[in-house]
């Protein structure tokens, strides 16, 4: 079941008492109130609220800022009317202190939807709900319903003394005044006053310092205290916390996997550490015939391809009070590097094996190509790849050494390299594009190099029939296993993959001397 919460705004409280009392949601009205789940209407009887002395009422909906209880509830005809009773806590007199400065002017019903119907008008009606919590809330839904009256409880401050040798100790512990006969109160809103303290409290988190900075404008001695001993930090500077964000800086892996992306792929089996793939090794021919002569008549042969899969895993071994007592970031962290580290382990897998199956250039290089070679070993590559698997070269994949010299090479002033990600003018070159055209081709960086193939080196460039080549691939798993004998949890991610390299002669690359 979901709860709703949908709030009112008719309150009134009593000084002596400590009672907060008000309209806390209407009933058969049609008034429509937004909620946290959408707009909605309470049909008459639609609540039941059970035994009045179970529900709290809270701060803002936080149900670990519980203020006071309810102690009576009526519904008449315009809706439910409560009254609760506030505690003596610090929270429950900082509720009477917000209610009569006018800093809350709502109360706010948790309920539980049991049945609902959508209405013609786009709203849910409720007709059958149970009353959960009560919540004193700063913004009410229900705008019919306003702010009746406000008295809280006067509270007196404490005096201190200290003597030069005594420790500063916190005092939070308010003394009430013999009560006083109602005829004494000054004014129709009797005020309450802020417990005092030997000293502010210093918590200096930022909610704490913008109540207290808005208490301080409202007149609150207390409060003004703690802004100015907030300011003042030359002797308190270990008061001052070094925060830690939720960003994580990571510039060490990312998901990216180039080599994948440039070849075609394909769903594993679902059983078998290998596979086979039927390929044709030797094609029926047909030839010019003379007539009443003979066909030509070769038989069609085939053989299969076996490809092997592979495990992909990785582990990470640490105590059971790191993972209990530390922030829910670790972990998300460490599962988002682990996937990061498995995408770079295959991608790294697949460049191996397009570069061990390629065809070399029969034209060597002996540094980085300027413009015309790399023109020429492109027009080389595709007519190679083309010949030999009768499908066109379509792809182009490189280290970030060539990308780099890549981008400095032009033909007649032109770019010949035109990024495509982000997108912008064609024939642009851009620092921030791992994805482009050359001469073409589809460009694929990849950093997932091995280092047979990185920097200037043999297959630092390859040329793809992507159909020439498959990845197949299962979905990842993760595993988490605890270790009783030191009190570790071990979790693992790991997943199967194969390449198969249908035909070899598919990738065409760079020869160095």
């Amino acid at each position: 079941m979901e709860t709703l919460y949908i709030e009112a705004a008719s309150i009134e409280c009593n000084e002596d008492r400590r009672e907060i009392s008000g309209k806390i949601v209407p009933l058969g009205t049609g008034e429509v109130g937004n909620t946290n789940l959408g707009a909605y209407t309470f049909e008459a009887g639609s609540i039941e609220i059970g035994d009045v002395s179970k529900i709290r009422l809270l701060s803002q909906h936080d149900m670990k800022k519980p203020i006071g209880r309810m102690i009576a509830a009526e519904t008449r005809a315009d809706g439910i009317y409560a009254t609760f009773k506030l505690s003596r806590s610090t929270g429950g007199s900082d509720a009477l202190l917000m209610a009569q400065e006018g800093l809350v002017s709502g109360l706010s019903i948790g309920a539980e939807i049991i049945s609902s119907k959508p209405s013609r008008d786009g709203h849910t009606v409720v007709s059958a709900a149970k009353l959960k919590e009560v919540s004193l809330v700063t913004e009410p839904a229900f705008k019919s319903a306003q702010v009746l009256e406000i008295a809280a409880e006067e509270i007196v401050p404490v005096e201190e003394t200290k003597t030069e040798s005594e420790t500063v100790v916190e005092d939070t512990t308010p003394v009430e005044a013999t009560p006083v006969e109602a005829a004494a109160v000054e004014a129709a809103r009797p005020t309450i006053t802020a417990m005092a303290y030997t000293k502010p409290r210093l918590d200096f988190s930022a909610p704490k310092q913008l109540e207290m900075t808005i208490r301080a404008s409202l007149g609150s001695d207390e409060a003004r205290e703690y802004v100015r001993a907030a300011a003042d930090t030359t002797d308190n500077a270990g008061l001052i916390p070094t925060r830690q964000l939720t960003t994580v800086i990571n510039g060490l892996a990312n998901n990216t996997r180039s080599a994948i992306d440039a070849i075609s792929t394909g769903v594993l089996p679902d059983a078998g550490m290998s596979f086979e793939i039927p390929k044709i090794t030797t094609l029926p021919t047909v030839a010019e015939t003379a007539e009443a002569g003979t066909p030509s008549n070769t038989d069609q042969a085939s053989s299969f391809v076996t490809v092997s899969v592979k495990k992909y895993a990785g582990q990470q071994q640490f105590s059971v009070e790191l993972f209990d007592r530390s922030s829910p970031l670790f972990i998300t962290e460490l599962m988002n590097n682990m996937a990061a580290q498995y995408a770079a382990a295959t991608d790294k897998a697949v460049y191996t094996a397009i570069a061990s199956g390629a065809s070399a250039d029969a034209t060597t290089l002996t540094t980085y190509p300027t413009a015309s070679e790399l023109l020429g070993f492109v027009s080389r590559g595709a007519a190679s790849v083309y010949t030999n698997t009768q499908g066109f070269a379509r792809n182009i994949l490189m280290n970030t050494s060539q990308w780099a010299n890549l981008m400095t090479l032009n033909d007649s002033g032109r770019p010949i390299y035109m990024a495509a990600q982000p997108s912008n003018a064609a024939g642009i070159v851009r620092p921030d594009s791992i994805r482009g055209n050359v001469a073409g081709l589809d460009l694929f960086v990849s950093a997932n190099v091995p280092t047979a193939n990185d920097t200037d080196k043999d297959d630092s460039i390859l040329i793809i029939n992507p159909t020439a080549y498959t990845w197949y691939e299962s979905p990842t798993y993760q595993l988490r296993a605890d270790v009783i004998a030191s009190g570790e949890i071990l979790v693992a991610m790991y997943g199967y993959g194969a390449i198969a390299t249908k035909i070899g002669a598919g990738a065409f690359g760079v020869n160095k001397t």
